[in-house]
């Protein structure tokens, strides 16, 4: 049981859920350019396992990283954070 507090976790918002049984949650950050200075948005996307289709576009979401469930899948939903407005 504590290899699960091992395994990453990231907060994004839900961008897709047409599938079914998964979402796309997009992590966005902001980076500082390292010659320039700008800060400059950083956008990652990670397809997620949504068991229960519960999620919505737009909702604020926490996903685990778990084991490989397809060719791109391998994140899971761990709660939803806030409901889309």
């Amino acid at each position: 049981m504590e290899n699960r507090k091992e395994r990453k976790e990231r907060i994004g918002v839900v961008t897709s859920n047409k599938m079914e049984k998964s979402i796309v949650v997009s992590e966005v950050k902001k980076v500082k350019h390292p010659l320039y200075g700008k800060f400059v948005k950083q956008t990652k996307k990670y397809v997620a396992h949504d068991e229960t289709n519960n999620c919505n576009i737009g909702d604020t979401v926490r996903i685990m990283e778990t084991r490989p469930l397809s060719k791109s899948k391998c994140w899971r939903l761990v709660e939803i954070i806030e409901r889309a407005k």
